[in-house]
């Protein structure tokens, strides 16, 4: 499958920036693992790794150092690719403290930590569009490092749904709340489904917006992406998967 990675920008590789580009990308083609680009700066170095990603046209994973130069990264990548899909994931814990024991006065300390929760739906999107597409660009800190969970099993547990497709309704609620969904009418929020009918409407941790799955009988009519609070429609789906 080609990634298809296109920049989308006003501005061309100038200076010393064709060759470098040219030689990272023939090294990465060749085999060559490890490279060093010398002299680019900032944004510079952004706009020279986003044309090497364009020439050699993988998923890639750009690392750095901490949470702000990622935050950076993110944002400078996300606008020169617009049409593929740039992820961001870093540690989610706002505050953390490891458990410890001060023998000097018998004093023990419990673990103790706070989750950001806009930042582990980021975390729960990386890893959806690593296993949903190719076109793909994570920019990450040392948490990538750390293992998730086997690819195999997030698979496993996944649901795809496809406008045509013959299911009973009970079997696609069964199937969410296997893979942790909780089932509420009013409390709509990030990991909840409700039903009302014929429609399931699905909020996944990973997306800021819902899915509404629309039923005839034993077949589903229609799958849609909705507002999770005014239920408006924002695109109309083939196919999704959960």
């Amino acid at each position: 499958m080609i990634a298809n990675f296109k920049i989308e920008s006003e501005f061309q590789p100038s200076g010393d920036q064709p060759e470098a580009i040219k030689a990272l990308a023939g090294n990465i083609k060749s085999g060559k693992k490890f490279q060093t680009l010398l002299g680019a700066t900032g944004t510079g170095k952004t706009f020279s790794i986003a044309q090497v990603i364009q020439k050699i046209q993988k998923p890639t994973l750009v690392m750095a150092p901490n949470k702000t130069l990622a935050a950076q990264l993110y944002n400078e990548l996300k606008e020169l690719f617009p049409h593929n899909t740039v992820h961001y994931f870093v540690s989610y814990y706002d505050y953390y403290q490891p458990e410890a024991y001060m023998p000097v006065t018998g004093m023990y300390i419990e673990k103790d930590f706070s989750v950001n929760e806009e930042i582990e739906r980021l975390r729960l999107a990386a890893t959806h569009a690593i296993r949903t597409r190719n076109d793909v660009i994570i920019v990450a800190t040392v948490s990538c490092i750390y293992g998730i969970g086997d690819p195999k099993v997030w698979t496993a547990i996944s649901i795809n749904l496809e406008v045509g497709q013959n299911i009973k309704r009970k079997d696609i609620i069964k199937r969410l709340i296997l893979m942790n969904y909780e089932r509420k009418d009013i409390e709509f929020r990030p990991g909840v489904l409700r039903v009302r009918g014929d429609i399931i409407d699905i909020f996944p941790a990973y997306l800021d917006t819902a899915i509404r799955i629309s039923l005839f009988g034993d077949e589903i009519e229609s799958i849609q992406e909705i507002h999770h609070v005014s239920n408006n429609i924002i695109k109309n789906l083939s196919n999704c998967r959960i």
